[in-house]
């Protein structure tokens, strides 16, 4: 999921790298966000696994916490990491963050409490939480406006195919080796990316902010507190949790359920969590791209692009038919068709905010939309295990994704509208 930004991407020209070197780094962007959940989704897959669960006496509830440790710090430090790289620029924090989310990934290998395994993943979160407002800075300062869709779907497209291959990879590891030497191998072996991440990417920020403040006037602004307190952007903030929750479900909890209700293995319950991500990015993209086409031949961006959100939510809200079938094929049907169909709304949701948006106000909305989109990563592990502590099902956790998805459609419908569109005074 794309996360800070902190000024709208109209007023930045791009910098003058060649076409060759620009593609490079984005797939260097690209590959560290799988890298990054890869060391999200390891814990997830370990939560499946009757050893990992044993040695540490882990009940649902411990399960929905740890689920849920990475996001209390990864969702507090998003606005600050933001401005930590637009004051230090995007190489050197990212590497440094990229190193030391490694080392932590490593070392829950050599966790012996829960009390540990908990501290980790608060520690991981801290580190991951520079990957994204790094990212889609270095994509603001060096790429084109008629790159930027692409080039930031892509980086979309691989925060969905993180999760997808990060799963495989952690239950075949889990399945051959166990459960130490998967954390070891995951999280010592991403230190390779840091090898061309350094020799390839300029220090170059402040240059190239220098240029583009002589190039570019700066735009009116609305104030900040009239879009802030308006139904427009509360109804992105509740769309935004209610679409990631159903995310955050998939990513902490989706193995488990295959294993615990499905009866799947671990090879099998790793390849249906990739099917479900990598179709999720598969129709991330080439939804953004359906919509900017629609776009183009003339029609109205706001219908266009709530029209793609809503049979997002929707789709998605399919999981519950899986959720409480009987049927395993049915269940395993819409595990990937509803999470893969989420995507749909991607690329979209986040368009949509800049077209009702526009402005010098954009990177704090932004901000303030990234900040609900990781609320439900504390939420939804937590929440799924104490509906499954109490209930002994999964059940009432897919009750409550559906409930969430219907909640989403009912705040793009009622308050995303131009309407309430706050004006810049006269």
């Amino acid at each position: 999921m794309p996360q800070a930004a902190n000024a709208p991407a109209s007023t930045v020209s791009p910098s003058s790298i060649s076409s060759a070197k620009r593609w490079t780094v984005i797939t260097l962007l690209c590959v560290g966000y799988i890298v990054a959940y890869f060391d999200r989704v390891n814990l997830s897959a370990a939560l499946a696994d009757v050893d990992f669960k044993a040695f540490f006496n882990l009940t649902d509830i411990d399960r929905g916490t740890l689920g849920s440790a990475f996001f209390w710090s990864y969702a507090v430090l998003q606005i600050p990491a933001g401005w930590f790289v637009d004051r230090y620029g995007v190489k050197w924090p990212y590497a440094g963050g990229f190193f030391v989310w490694s080392i932590l990934s490593a070392f829950t290998a050599f966790a012996t409490s829960l009390r540990e395994l908990i501290m980790l993943r608060v520690l991981l979160g801290v580190g991951e939480s520079m990957i994204t407002p790094a990212g889609m800075r270095w994509i603001r300062l060096n790429c084109a406006e008629n790159q930027r869709g692409l080039f930031i779907g892509l980086y979309m497209a691989a925060a969905k195919a993180g999760p997808a291959l990060g799963g495989l990879v952690a239950a075949l590891l889990l399945n051959h080796y166990g459960w130490r030497a998967m954390f070891l191998i995951m999280g010592l072996g991403g230190l390779l990316w840091l090898i061309p991440w350094v020799a390839l990417v300029k220090d170059d920020d402040r240059q190239i902010e220098a240029e583009n403040r002589r190039a570019s006037p700066a735009s009116a602004d609305i104030p900040f507190s009239r879009i802030l307190f308006s139904p427009v952007i509360l109804g992105t903030i509740i769309g935004t949790f209610c679409y990631q929750y159903f995310v955050y479900f998939s990513m902490t909890w989706l193995p488990a359920y295959l294993k615990e209700r499905r009866g799947l293995d671990l090879t099998s319950m790793g390849l249906f969590t990739f099917f479900s991500f990598i179709g999720m990015a598969i129709v991330a993209t080439a939804a953004g791209y359906a919509a900017d086409r629609l776009i183009d031949r003339g029609h109205d961006p706001v219908r266009v692009r709530k029209a793609f959100i809503i049979a997002g939510f929707l789709t998605a809200s399919t999981e519950v038919i899986g959720g409480l079938s009987d049927s395993q094929n049915v269940a395993l049907f819409f595990a990937v068709f509803s999470l893969s169909g989420l995507g749909l709304m991607t690329a979209n949701y986040w368009a949509l905010t800049q077209t009702l948006l526009p402005g010098a106000a954009i990177g704090r909305i932004v901000g303030v939309q990234n900040c609900a989109a990781n609320i439900p990563g504390i939420v939804a592990p937590m929440l799924t295990g104490w509906l499954k502590e109490t209930t002994g099902r999964y059940d009432a956790p897919m009750v409550a994704i559906f409930f969430f998805l219907l909640l989403g459609i009912a705040a793009y419908v009622t308050l995303v509208r131009e309407k309430y569109v706050p004006k810049a005074s006269a």
